[in-house]
């Protein structure tokens, strides 16, 4: 008896060290070792951009150096994935947009579940989705464009950036409410695609102000509707498609950032906290007003704002998905 109450007695001590070691951990965090940001996407997209923008600022925060890795694939999901089953001492985070939201329904053997796989940050910007077509298109703006893809559905494309991307999202809506279909073509990633709509091989294409205010700027691109309920900010000569008559149309493209489940609670409060700080940072603000996006205020850059609204765009998502019966797997 006096034995078991012995084992009884260490096996208590050995797990009082263990949460006294883990609270120092947390206490010590984040130390001199690196925080690895994970962006499940190509060097140089959209969500890439504004992740380098975000982790020059929130390096300083944070009190130590946070590294882009990029590991693309599978619309997001492959890093992601590998983020999930990260050690949860918060040198691995991921930073991702909407596709967090839009994968439990593009994909029927994902492999984590999005509300329960990970700790929740906080949101880092919002980023408008503009409708352009290349400089040959006949029509040169909104009301006249959709009478002639009415006329013309068989022989127009509409570019995107892979199945399950922003662009491709946002394709599925507006053809969705104009009640046309185009021929749609997907890319592997969003650069290729602009490549092609720049060069004439494709005639539409809805993508993120982050990828193209450089192209609307010199002109190269016939903006036609900013697919938000407000004009974007760096761009207001561009329309809406509620004001020219297609109201509804609306995609905004937001970004985030998760740890792995299990990461303490004393490590997302000092990571939210350095999030906070930098999504206020005047400079974060000014390098993403430069791409036409806006970074969140405080309050929603916290764990709990961000739990809230996944799920919600979650539920947004998953049922225009399904109607339109399109999977990435």
């Amino acid at each position: 008896m006096k034995q078991v109450v012995r084992m009884i007695a260490a096996a208590a001590a050995v797990a009082t060290m263990g949460l006294h070691a883990g609270a120092h951990a947390a206490d010590e965090y984040p130390g001199s070792k690196p925080v690895s940001a994970v962006v499940p996407f190509a060097a140089g997209g959209p969500t890439d951009k504004v992740s380098r923008d975000l982790v020059q600022i929130m390096s300083k925060h944070l009190g130590t150096t946070i590294v882009i890795e990029n590991l693309g694939g599978a619309g997001g999901t492959i890093g992601a994935k590998k983020v999930s089953q990260a050690s949860p001492n918060g040198h691995t985070v991921l930073i991702h947009h909407i596709g967090m939201s839009t994968a439990p329904a593009l994909y029927r053997n994902l492999g984590f579940d999005p509300l329960k796989d990970f700790e929740f940050v906080g949101e880092i910007a919002d980023v408008p989705m503009v409708l352009v077509g290349n400089k040959s298109l006949p029509p040169n703006n909104f009301k006249d464009l959709l009478p002639y893809i009415k006329a013309n559905a068989s022989k127009l494309s509409l570019a995107n950036a892979g199945i399950g991307s922003a662009s491709h999202l946002c394709g599925l809506l507006f053809m969705s409410a104009i009640q046309t279909e185009l021929t749609t073509v997907p890319y592997k990633g969003t650069a290729p695609a602009l490549t092609d709509i720049l060069g004439g091989q494709v005639n539409l294409m809805c993508d993120q102000t982050t990828n193209i205010a450089g192209q609307l700027k010199a002109g190269s691109l016939k903006p036609y509707a900013a697919m938000q309920s407000r004009r974007v900010e760096a761009f207001k000569d561009i329309p809406t498609a509620a004001e020219q008559g297609l109201p509804g149309m609306e995609v905004k493209i937001w970004h985030a950032m998760y740890a792995p489940k299990g990461t303490p609670k004393a490590v997302i409060d000092k990571l939210s906290a350095a999030l906070q700080k930098s999504v206020t940072d005047p400079t974060f603000r000014a390098k993403m007003a430069e791409l036409g996006a806006e970074a969140v205020p405080a309050q929603r850059a916290t764990p709990d704002s961000l739990k809230t609204f996944l799920a919600s765009e979650i539920n947004k998502w998953t049922p225009v998905i399904k109607k339109a019966g399109v999977y990435a797997d």
